[in-house]
């Protein structure tokens, strides 16, 4: 991060003092275009701007009067200037950028593999914490070469603040090359940035910059002159400094049209030409300093020219004086980029390869930044000796945690510096391959991962391949391919043995996925107890999840949750095991085995503390997959409103991180949870979302899946088709795939399948309960089930009476209504109404309550059918603007809102995630119609909402 164009002398205080008196010209409407995003940031709402242009046509220049108009206006300004080292820099600037000028350290990571969603909750309750107190101002110039991470902010963060007071100005190169950049474009575009093209100016605005710099009206033969610079303001600039300094010929030689790409011919010539003129020591420093960047170390020079500092201060002044550099700054500085391009070209192509070579060497020598020592040995362009590769791995991997995609772009650059059969060239592609598995780019992970194989690696090397497919595959959903990449991964001769260890467990562990507990159990061949004896903690932990997985499927829920406890809290005890992935963190586990026990409030409380966790040491792909486990949850208890807010938490962090698990269980239970409320429309949404997110079904959510096509169809009134759909998941008698959904769920299936007339799938779930029940009987929601389930199939009313029972304590209000709707269907069968009501009034009590629009309306009309008369109906979902529609956990929000606290604030508060609170407040700004948190603040207190007990 540096110094600024040179017309930009007021930007972070860097360029020729001269300048900063210029005034700009011919901007009017760009100018015109920020004071309306400013006041509109300054009434609340959020803003992005876009400067586009080419080199030298005024967009730091633009961004400098910005700078000073927003401070003018009381903006808080941040500003950042990339360089081309930045890109393959590990941080992001904006980051540092906000802890330089911060009251509070902004957080650091503490997990080393993925530090995205730890990047953007950093940054985000930075910019959150001063637009509390004043409005933003985020000024990013030459984004082009912006270091990865910044570009991942760039890309999320405006949408994601976008109530805020935050305004965004990017300046950015015309025609930029990076794919990363070209996406930061695109998702600004979507979400309506404001786009300023900054073209040529006309010639009358270029001989009034002329005046401005000369002091006095351009002679004759400059404003013929000026017209060479095709409206270029930097060129134009340069141009009268060449002709005030010596005679008209010499000035006219350096001028040239600006093309679209690259540097003019004649700028180059201009600038060899003014290098001629400075004395020796000052014109090799500009060449050094060409090579080593833009904002460059005088003792770097100084090494590389084998000289002593000292020495170089006559040829510094000389380069300042001239106006080539600047030295405002504690490293020396190019006035313009441009300038420092055209000495660079200037120089032979062999010769600056050489110097580029030199110069990684160099740093790498006094500890430099792996990322500015890779950026000279790409610039060198190879061959590359062992401490290069070594150099520009640990770049590579750096990059990794906080931008997967470029890392895996520069690895596959590195790789194609090095010969085919190169083992580093192997083992970096490798890596790309599995960065790219953690985005949305799959495809052309498993590509690369094809192209690799293809060039027959020795077996270690394709095992390991193998594996990164693998796991690549059971991500994305695709567990049948994953397991022919593990066997013929283990198929391989002399593999290492941790190396064989891992195939074996994520073997295993995809046998669990596929519901094959038995192979699941065959793949063990002794792991389990060779982890016991083992010394690393994470290996143990995993073993017990292992094991407790195959318990749990097997239906030894107790043994199965005493293995998960243990697991749990040694890994509380090791910060190692905190890394396990999904689905063997401990605790993640640990939940899903509560939720089928009477121990439901204790999964809430795990889930809150280990999401809450995940989020302060940057476990951010752990994210989703705490929210779809809290979604489920909730689910189970019949939180309709808590639990479509988890699961829609769950897809907006995968979607910030392109990562695409668990999509089919969450776009599932909102299916559910949308067919409860009775939207059919965004149910078929969801369920749509959920068969086709990931490309193929993973079998693992395929219970999910169809249980809520299932309801969906049975909603829909077509019956046989629903029970249908349940043949192939829950047609077993093995507790197994029963086991994978909640077991509130159970009962609704028995159901579906009964009105479709198939009594085959209620009679394979009952069977299952009896073999579950037989094997464990300690769980009273179990039991309860299974009466429940028993006073459907058999039309027992007694049954039905004793499920009651069971579910009242169980704290699953749902599945106790539909336990006293059915009873009383079957009590108003056989002419007692009035002893039918009871229970249906309970029931209609208990759905009201959850948010269950369709099932409180079915039983409302039942109680009219029935004489009772019935109260007006709460609505959760509808998109009218009116206060009451707002859910109790978004009325929590508001008081907090009003008293200044930022989301992240209000999640400590609440002690919740901060991505709950985000998704709430969406979903507040829509149900009033408002955009900002000022509006939301205005309305509360107008309509006095502002009382925290209400």
């Amino acid at each position: 991060m540096g110094s600024t164009d040179p017309t930009d002398d007021r930007f972070r205080g860097r360029g020729n003092q001269a300048m900063t008196r210029l005034r700009l010209r011919g901007r009017d409407r760009e100018l015109a275009a920020v004071r309306e995003a400013l006041n509109a940031v300054r009434g609340g709402r959020g803003a992005c701007v876009v400067v586009e242009g080419a080199p030298g046509v005024g967009k730091s220049r633009l961004l400098a009067e910005l700078d000073a108009m927003a401070r003018r206006c009381g903006f808080d300004v941040v500003s950042v200037r990339a360089d081309e080292l930045d890109q393959y820099a590990a941080g992001a600037a904006l980051q540092s950028a906000l802890q330089s000028s911060s009251d509070g350290a902004v957080r650091v990571a503490a997990a080393p593999d993925d530090r995205r969603l730890l990047l953007l909750d950093s940054i985000t309750d930075a910019l959150e914490d001063r637009a509390q107190r004043a409005p933003v101002a985020v000024l990013v110039d030459d984004a082009q070469w912006a270091d990865p991470a910044t570009l991942f902010v760039l890309r999320t963060l405006p949408g994601r603040l976008a109530a805020s007071r935050i305004l965004w100005v990017l300046a950015v190169r015309s025609e930029t090359e990076r794919p990363t950049v070209a996406r930061v474009r695109e998702d600004l575009e979507r979400l309506g940035a404001r786009w300023l093209t900054l073209g040529p100016l006309p010639q009358q605005e270029l001989q009034h910059i002329a005046a401005d710099v000369l002091g006095a009206k351009p002679p004759p033969a400059l404003a013929r002159l000026l017209r060479g610079v095709a409206g270029n303001p930097f060129l134009a600039i340069e141009l009268v400094r060449a002709f005030d300094g010596t005679d008209g010929v010499t000035a006219e030689a350096g001028v040239a049209s600006l093309p679209q790409h690259g540097i003019p011919v004649g700028f180059r010539l201009s600038v060899a030409a003014r290098l001629d003129r400075l004395p020796e020591d000052a014109a090799r420093l500009l060449q050094i300093g060409s090579v080593l960047g833009r904002e460059f170390d005088l003792g770097t020079a100084a090494r590389m020219l084998g000289r002593q500092v000292g020495s170089l201060l006559p040829g510094v002044e000389a380069a300042v004086n001239a106006g080539l550099l600047s030295a405002d700054g504690p490293r020396l500085a190019f006035r313009h980029d441009l300038i420092r391009h055209a000495v660079h070209e200037n120089l032979p192509l062999a010769v600056r390869t050489a110097l580029h070579r030199e110069a990684a060497d160099s740093l790498r020598g006094t500890g430099a930044r792996s990322a500015e020592v890779a950026w000279h040995v790409v610039m060198s362009g190879g061959p590359l000796d062992d401490d290069a590769v070594a150099t520009l791995h640990t770049a590579v991997r750096e990059l990794s945690s906080t931008a997967p995609d470029a890392a895996a772009d520069f690895a596959q650059r590195i790789a194609g510096l090095l010969r085919p059969h190169d083992r580093r060239r192997i083992t970096l592609l490798t890596d790309a391959a599995e960065y790219l598995g953690r985005t949305r780019r799959v495809h052309e992970a498993l590509d690369l991962v094809d192209a690799v194989l293809a060039a027959g690696p020795e077996p270690s090397q394709e095992a390991r391949l193998r594996l990164v497919a693998a796991e690549i595959h059971q991500a994305a959903g695709d567990d049948a391919t994953a397991m022919t990449h593990l066997q013929q991964a283990l198929d391989l001769p002399a593999l290492p043995l941790d190396l064989r260890i891992r195939l074996l467990k994520t073997k295993a562990t995809g046998h669990v996925y596929l519901g094959d507990i038995t192979a699941a159990e065959q793949t063990d061949m002794g792991l389990v107890e060779a982890a016991y004896r083992s010394n690393d903690p994470a290996l143990v932990v995993s073993a017990m999840v292992f094991q407790s997985q195959t318990f749990f499927y097997r239906g030894r829920i107790a043994r199965a949750l005493e293995l998960a406890e243990e697991a749990t809290g040694r890994a509380g005890e090791e910060s190692d095991v905190l890394y396990l992935r999904p689905p063997r963190i401990p605790a993640l586990w640990l939940a899903m085995v509560l939720t089928a026990t009477d121990r439901l409030a204790d999964t809430e409380r795990i889930l809150r503390e280990g999401q809450r966790e995940a989020e302060a040491l940057g476990l951010g792909w752990s994210l989703p997959h705490w929210h779809a486990g809290r979604a489920c949850a909730l689910l189970e208890r019949g939180a309709l409103d808590d639990a479509a807010v988890e699961a829609e938490a769950s897809l907006t962090v995968a979607d910030e991180l392109e990562i695409t698990q668990p999509y089919p269980q969450v776009r599932s239970v909102l299916a559910l949870v949308e067919i409860r409320r009775g939207d059919l429309t965004k149910a078929r949404s969801h369920l749509r979302a959920a068969e086709n997110g990931s490309g193929t079904i993973a079998q693992r959510y395929a219970p999910w899946v169809s249980l809520a096509r299932a309801c969906l169809t049975d909603a829909e009134g077509r019956d046989a088709t629903a029970a249908v759909t349940f043949t192939g998941s829950f047609a077993g008698r093995e507790p197994t795939r029963l086991l994978a959904v909640p077991p509130s769920q159970w009962p609704e299936i028995v159901r579906v399948a009964l009105h479709g007339e198939d009594p085959s799938v209620a009679q394979a779930v009952s069977g299952a309960l009896r073999s579950l029940t037989a094997q464990d009987d300690s769980q009273q929601i179990i039991r309860a089930v299974r009466a429940h389930v028993d006073g459907l199939l058999h039309d027992d009313r007694r049954a039905l009476e004793s499920a009651i029972a069971g579910y009242r304590s169980t704290g699953r209000s749902l599945a106790l209504a539909a336990a006293c709707e059915d009873l009383g269907e079957r009590i108003t069968a056989s002419a007692d109404s009035a002893t039918a009501i009871p229970y249906f009034e309970e029931a209609e009590h208990l759905t009201s309550a959850s948010g269950a629009l369709r099932d409180n309306e079915r039983i409302r009309r039942r109680l009219r059918q029935l004489g009772v008369r019935t109260g007006a109906v709460r609505h959760h979902t509808t998109g009218s603007p009116e206060w009451g529609n707002l859910t109790e956990s978004e009325r929590k929000l508001i008081p907090l809102v009003v008293d200044g606290l930022t989301n992240r604030a209000i999640a400590d508060r609440l002690y919740v995630s901060v991505h709950t609170v985000n998704t709430h407040m969406k979903h507040i700004f829509t149900k009033l119609g408002i955009n900002t948190r000022v509006e939301l603040t205005r309305l509360a207190i107008e309509r006095g909402h502002t009382d925290r007990a209400e």
